[in-house]
């Protein structure tokens, strides 16, 4: 079969580079791709930028299943489309979207159908809003309502940082329209996790006992740009699968707590999600919270819990697209994946494009490591025919028996990578550097 996904990040090359490895699958559509995906194998990139070019592009290729990468379109109802185009997607429908699309709707969602989470009020007025923060104090949490690009949430220490994140956020126009709603909600203490899974919901399939969430292997992203988590937050600097720290209590208390009320929710709803979800999680001594629901995977999360999947990600995808997911056998790699992140200088903040990616390919499979593009675009004219593109340009993702062996080698394979103001955090996955309350 040929699979179009719909993305340009290093997420979507890591989806990409699972999926071609099924014997189904003939070839993978990137769509706008990046300079990674432009060299995978099976796969290659064609330029499009709206919903109607994807569909498009998908018919002209024939294409049999689509998976959808990025948060927006889904927000946007790409999905939708697709399904009514007669395209197979792995993406959720876009009511189920603003589980993600909006901060305040999701916190409804988890008081409602009773998910663990943290206690929250929404405002709309800044004076309001300016006065719930002087009565409660800091720390406290404050998250623009809409998408935001993982700029839209401040952890104020001190009230000074939450009053003035309250004024940027609602009227500073930190984040444009997002932050006109500001939630606010408690300080939660304790150490954050990630677990991701898919999930095949829609009312046919729950009528069927067929409804489900399958979860992956737990995992670690680290948001702040310096070693020690210090320094601004990022859209991720490195991360790990899985995580020791989750054990099989916390886990069961997840699924308790958290899953199984989260499928219940889509359920009662009547919602059409077959798709990917993202339990942002804070493990606190309560038990483990969510922080936020994403509706896709995780970036980089993805990049290192993909390669310890021991199945076929390909017919995974079509299950849940087919209502088979609930009879679908997951396994998984023994060890660990460490995946660092190169960043462009100046990053989150301004950086350059267009500095030259070169890379010791035979070094770098010395180690075995696989580097997935992120912020990176194909210029054949190049040495390596890739440059930058972004501020998150790739990560080396290396999988080991131990974790000590997974980080040694993926911090091998990232020396044989350079570019003009490349940096990258040192300390991935060890102690000290999770971002912890």
């Amino acid at each position: 079969m040929k699979v179009i996904v719909v993305g340009n990040g290093g997420r979507e090359h890591a989806i990409a580079w699972k999926l071609a490895q099924s014997s189904s699958v003939e070839e993978v559509i990137c769509t706008p791709g990046n300079g990674g995906t432009a060299f995978e194998n099976k796969c290659r990139n064609v330029e499009g930028k709206t919903q109607d070019d994807f569909i498009r592009i998908a018919k002209e290729n024939n294409c049999d299943l689509c998976v959808v990468g990025p948060e927006d379109p889904l927000c946007a109802g790409l999905a939708d489309k697709f399904w009514e185009a007669g395209i197979p997607t792995v993406g959720t429908k876009k009511s189920p979207a603003q589980l993600e699309g909006s901060k305040d709707f999701a916190k409804n969602f988890m008081h409602k159908y009773g998910v663990a989470c943290a206690d929250n009020k929404t405002f709309t007025d800044k004076a309001e809003a300016l006065a719930y923060v002087k009565e409660h104090g800091a720390p406290i949490v404050l998250k623009a309502d809409g998408l935001a690009a993982g700029k839209g949430v401040v952890v104020a220490l001190n009230m000074d940082d939450a009053l003035k994140a309250v004024e940027e956020l609602m009227e500073g126009q930190l984040v444009g329209d997002a932050g006109r709603k500001l939630v606010i909600e408690e300080y939660m203490r304790g150490v954050e996790i990630s677990i991701l899974g898919a999930v095949s919901v829609n009312p046919e399939l729950t009528k069927a006992g067929k409804s489900c969430i399958v979860p992956f292997m737990s995992a670690r992203d680290h948001k702040r740009l310096l070693d020690g988590a210090k320094g601004p937050n990022t859209g991720g600097m490195g991360a790990i699968c899985p995580v020791d720290d989750v054990t099989d209590e916390i886990l069961a208390q997840f699924n308790k707590n958290i899953l199984e009320p989260t499928l219940k929710g889509i359920q009662a709803e009547g919602w059409d999600y077959r798709g990917f979800i993202f339990f942002g999680l804070m493990i606190t001594k309560e038990g483990p919270k969510v922080i936020e629901y994403n509706v896709r995977l995780g970036d980089p999360e993805t990049q290192a819990v993909l390669p310890l999947m021991d199945f076929d990600f390909a017919e995974m995808c079509k299950a849940v697209t087919e209502g088979t997911l609930n009879e679908f056998k997951t396994a998984w790699k023994p060890g660990y994946v460490v995946a660092p992140v190169a960043v462009s200088g100046g990053y989150p903040k301004a950086y350059k494009k267009g500095m030259t990616i070169k890379i010791d390919t035979a070094k770098i499979e010395e180690t075995g490591a696989k580097v997935f593009f992120a912020g990176a675009m194909e210029n054949r004219r190049t040495e390596g025919g890739i440059v930058t593109n972004g501020g998150r340009v790739l990560a080396c993702s290396a999988q080991g028996n131990t974790f000590d062996e997974a980080w040694k080698k993926a911090y091998a394979a990232i020396e044989h990578v350079s570019f003009d103001g490349m940096f990258y955090r040192k300390d991935i996955g060890l102690p000290g550097a999770a971002e912890s309350n």
